[in-house]
């Protein structure tokens, strides 16, 4: 059953680590509940996005951002701040 989530951050792109671009979810695992893999729909800088945060083993999750968002945003450089809005936890 979808749970509706407000939860707005900024942060870096990253780009080392298991995917290629990525973004860290600070609070992610006390907001959720949980450290394991979960599927959320949201906006990146104004863009809709749907994925699944995966757990990064240290307490925050991973956000993969895939190709196609990072042009769309024009955003893929590591450094680059990113703002997010989770809308809504799919799992």
């Amino acid at each position: 059953m979808p749970q509706d989530l407000d939860y707005t951050f900024t942060a870096p792109i990253e780009k080392d680590g298991s995917f290629p671009t990525y973004l860290t979810v600070p609070g992610s695992a006390e907001l959720l509940g949980t450290r394991k893999a979960v599927k959320v729909t949201g906006t990146m800088d104004g863009h809709e996005f749907a994925a699944t945060l995966m757990p990064s083993g240290q307490g925050p999750h991973w956000l993969p951002v895939r190709a196609a968002l990072c042009k769309a945003i024009g955003k893929a450089g590591a450094g680059e701040p990113v703002t997010v809005h989770l809308s809504q936890r799919l799992t």
